[in-house]
């Protein structure tokens, strides 16, 4: 650690240092993230991008009294440093989480994984204040990429008509995690051409200022006649259709003319939007030249940037694969990916088929009706997406795709229990939200091979259906379980216990019942629950059901209520996830909630006493 940085305890020691020393503080402060993350893994390019605005934010105003709200939050590593937190370890069972958590410390206001959400939050946080008769700023910090999500203009259109001391920090690096795309991200662009006006405006403010007796006079003038300054060089912008008074671009990386656009925007004391330009990974050769590879890194050797561990196959490039293949000889096929063509394995297929592949950037809920429409057209759209941003489409694949039902195949990513990224992230609430809806079928394969066949079944059938899977790799299934699979598959023994279970926690579970001798139930298509599954359970005196589900809404508790319905009298036990899961390693987080071998093993030896 630097020694500037060594000198920062809290975020008001930024405060002490001047110019130069902050742009040391910078470089140190990129070190330090380049060096920690490394070895943990993390969000990389992002933080590097937001160093010296993050400076500037603690240089400018109050921290935790001025409250800042980071959009997504992947970008708040130097936040947590200056605040005095280490990330060594960051996103580790014992570590910091990866993302803003108010448990951790005050200067975090909100909780941060998902995009577009920080402008409604700060608005809330921002009238708050005013009603509590304070009059310290709010600060939203959010990337160019959140707004191709619609929730930001909702904001942005009630924000603007208040009379409350808000700033709006525009992050512009022309990403999200994979290349921004859409109207929008032109527009901005067409902004960040005019930048010569906006330097020059801030330069002859700050010469105008230091000249002796008339400068002060000839800047009131000069700022009397702005709208002409401004219309000669462009016409007025939508924020300030919106009701934002507008500054910059500026210079996301000149700490010094961000501290002067920052302490512009505090004097305004209305909404304001700063619009500041920045290169994802900057700093970082290998995080400049690839940020999508460097947005969430496993760990790296920080020398060339090259992976401690090569990456293997994956489900989702798996996935990605298999839809290359079906797409081949069906036309119809499209895919659809809200701003995660690499996370969701759709490269090769963005570049096979390119007229049938469409990003429509961080806009989980108009991707899903958009792909109802298509279907709507006569196509077979499949919509790939994390299991934790589906759920923001809740009420389009209820009202959109399901009453009505249209074909639409939906690959759910990231399903189940996802490590590092902590809460925000898990995939365990999909089932529930799923299996309200009626009309739906989900099918959650445990291999590869099982991918491909619930993939064909998925786009050969009509109305909504779901393939969930994982996040990394298929895990080796014990010989005498393997097989051809189907809906279902039993393996029945002399028992008077059976493991039910899908997915990957069918490995654990063929391992536990070879080692116990307890009957196995694989269900491949979990929803609907087919009768015949209920007739092989109710045989058995105890039932033991393993799912990366909450409780609540589990595939576990609509078995278990047809169970009973039979007149089952044995016992019946289900091991779901529990409340929230916060970032740990996957083993850790299965250990914990009793779904890894051991325990389904010292389970079944319970049941059997």
């Amino acid at each position: 650690m630097g020694k500037l940085l060594e000198s920062i305890k809290d975020a008001s020691d930024v405060k002490k240092l001047n110019t130069k020393e902050l742009d040391m503080l910078c470089k140190e402060l990129r070190d330090e993230i380049i060096d920690k993350v490394s070895e943990t893994g993390g969000h990389l390019a992002s933080n590097l991008g937001a160093i010296e605005l993050t400076v500037a934010l603690h240089y400018v105003f109050d921290s935790p009294n001025d409250a800042i709200i980071w959009d997504v939050g992947h970008q708040c590593y130097t936040h947590k440093i200056l605040t005095g937190r280490d990330i060594t370890g960051i996103r580790t069972e014992k570590g910091l989480s990866g993302f803003p958590k108010s448990a951790e410390s005050e200067h975090d206001i909100f909780v941060a994984g998902h995009a577009s959400t920080s402008v409604s939050a700060a608005l809330g946080v921002a009238e708050a204040k005013k009603i509590s008769g304070s009059d310290n700023s709010v600060i939203a910090v959010v990337g160019d990429g959140a707004f191709s999500g619609g929730m930001i203009y909702e904001a942005l259109n009630n924000a603007g008509r208040s009379k409350t001391n808000l700033v709006v920090v525009l992050n512009d690096n022309e990403m999200s995690i994979s290349p921004n795309v859409g109207a929008m991200a032109k527009y901005l662009a067409d902004i960040r051409s005019r930048e010569g006006y906006f330097r020059f405006k801030d330069n002859l403010e700050h010469t105008l200022l230091k000249i002796p007796v008339i400068g002060k006079g000839m800047f009131d003038i000069l700022r009397h006649i702005k709208t002409f300054f401004k219309d000669f060089f462009y016409s007025s912008n939508t924020f300030e259709h919106l009701g934002f008074t507008y500054l910059g671009p500026v210079n996301g990386h000149d700490v010094g003319m961000l501290i002067r656009a920052l302490r512009r925007a505090q004097r305004i004391q209305r909404p304001v939007l700063v619009h500041i330009n920045t290169i994802k990974g900057n700093g970082y050769e290998p995080a400049e030249k690839d940020p999508s590879k460097f947005h969430g890194v496993a760990p790296f050797n920080k020398e060339n940037g090259e992976l401690k561990k090569a990456s293997s196959d994956s489900f989702s490039s798996e996935f990605g694969k298999i839809l290359c293949d079906f797409a081949q000889n069906d036309d119809k096929i499209c895919a659809i990916t809200a701003a995660m063509t690499d996370g969701t394995g759709l490269r090769s297929f963005s570049e096979r088929y390119p007229e049938r592949f469409f990003d429509v950037g961080i806009a989980e809920e108009h991707a899903m009706t958009f792909a109802a429409g298509l279907a709507a057209g006569g196509m077979k759209p499949v919509f790939a997406v994390y299991s934790t941003f589906l759920q923001r489409a809740y009420d389009q694949v209820l009202h959109d795709a399901s009453i009505e039902p249209k074909h639409v195949v939906i690959g759910v990513d990231r399903a189940g229990i996802v490590g590092g990224d902590g809460e925000t992230h898990q995939g365990i609430f999909d089932i529930p939200i799923l299996t309200s809806i009626p009309g739906i079928t989900i099918y959650c394969p445990s291999d590869y091979s099982e991918l491909r066949s619930s993939l064909k079944k998925a786009i050969s059938a009509d109305g909504v259906q779901v393939v969930r899977y994982p996040r990394g790799g298929e895990k080796s299934i014990p010989e005498k379980f393997a097989s051809e699979y189907g809906d279902y598959n039993y393996y029945e023994s002399k028992s008077d216990c059976l493991i039910i279970t899908y997915g990957r926690l069918f490995v654990d579970a063929a391992n536990a019942a070879n080692e116990t001798g307890a009957s196995v139930l694989k269900i491949g298509k979990v929803f609907p629950i087919e009768n015949e599954l209920i007739e092989i359970a109710k045989k058995y005196k105890t039932v033991l059901f393993f799912e990366e589900s909450v409780q609540e809404g589990s595939i576990a508790e609509h078995f278990g209520a047809l169970l009973y319905k039979t007149g089952f009298n044995g016992k019946y036990i289900t091991h779901c996830v529990s409340g929230f899961v916060p970032h740990m390693k996957v083993e850790s987080a299965m250990k914990l909630h009793n779904l890894d071998f051991e325990s389904m093993k010292n389970a079944v030896e319970e049941a059997l006493k």
